[in-house]
């Protein structure tokens, strides 16, 4: 018996495919040379015209890739909003290459725009690969035909004028939008970002309990010392296998190819894991050395 797990794609979507390659090519194409020019910024033989370096303007300022990115998606973006009259896939599919790229460079750099400075290197630097991350994860259910506003592509809205009807999928965004935004303030950005395509998951993130870090623990666990205790717990737990990876992958980027030991783990732990400080005014807090013990 032969299997076939060949995926098609429909032509309208190759837009879609060609801005997640672009997106992921230039992503990791950029970090390579970034790295590059950061493990040679001391050396002081000169540099031959292909060896990859900073981009500089008069008077030594440095030109950000952020900026080359922004200028792509500007073009690009114009490009498709032009299109949108009568072009066809192949001109969008060029139009989505060029913005799969500038979003690559924006992105890259997105914890330098959110925190408004350099923090590339920095631990704050994370938040521009946790944004790159969830970009492919949404492009990419959208390739597979994911609708985050499937709610109004269903036969009653389509086909029934009945103001009952409306109201009721109107309702029922509401109740989508509103579970989002519990489960988001809650702390758990990629439960909200793919339960916005697959409904239940928000159901399930806004039921379960809140990241201890987040608003939601802020607001409602700072009093709790037991529940804060469960938050924290259940959030080593689950972090645990996210930072072997990730420090195996920087020792990989590193050249040091090894699993981080345990030691290793439970210091990034407790750099990353914290109870949320009581809001302005509340008396309450938790004491983190008591409410949380390393677990092997």
């Amino acid at each position: 018996m032969k299997l076939d797990f060949s995926l098609e794609i429909p032509h309208g979507r190759m837009p879609l495919v060609w801005f997640l390659v672009a997106f992921i090519l230039t992503f990791f194409v950029t970090r390579t040379i970034v790295r590059y020019i950061r493990s040679h910024a001391n050396d002081d033989k000169p540099r031959k015209w292909w060896q990859p370096r900073n981009i500089s303007a008069g008077g030594g300022l440095h030109i950000h890739h952020v900026v080359i990115g922004v200028v792509l998606v500007m073009i690009s973006g114009v490009a498709m909003v032009t299109l949108s009259v009568d072009g066809g896939v192949p001109e969008f599919t060029v139009a989505a290459t060029f913005f799969g790229i500038g979003a690559a460079l924006v992105l890259d750099e997105f914890a330098l725009i959110l925190h408004l400075q350099d923090v590339y290197w920095a631990e704050d630097g994370r938040t521009s690969v946790d944004a790159v991350f969830a970009a492919v994860a949404v492009t990419g259910l959208l390739i597979l035909g994911f609708n985050p506003l499937s709610f109004f592509d269903i036969d009653i809205w389509r086909e029934s004028h009945s103001l009952t009807a409306r109201a009721a999928v109107i309702a029922l965004a509401v109740l989508t939008l509103a579970l989002a935004v519990v489960v988001l303030l809650k702390g758990k950005v990629w439960t909200g970002l793919i339960g916005m395509f697959i409904t239940p998951l928000l159901l399930i993130g806004a039921i379960r309990l809140s990241r201890p870090h987040a608003p939601w623990a802020r607001w409602r666990y700072t009093d709790k010392p037991r529940k804060m205790h469960r938050a924290l717990v259940r959030e080593r737990v689950l972090r645990r296998p996210v930072v072997q990876a990730k420090l195996w992958l920087q020792h990989v980027i590193a050249g040091e190819p090894r699993f981080p030991d345990d030691a290793e783990v439970n210091q990034q732990l407790d750099r990353e894991i914290h109870a949320a400080p009581a809001p302005a005014g509340d008396g309450a807090a938790v004491d983190e050395t008591k409410t949380v013990q390393a677990p092997a």
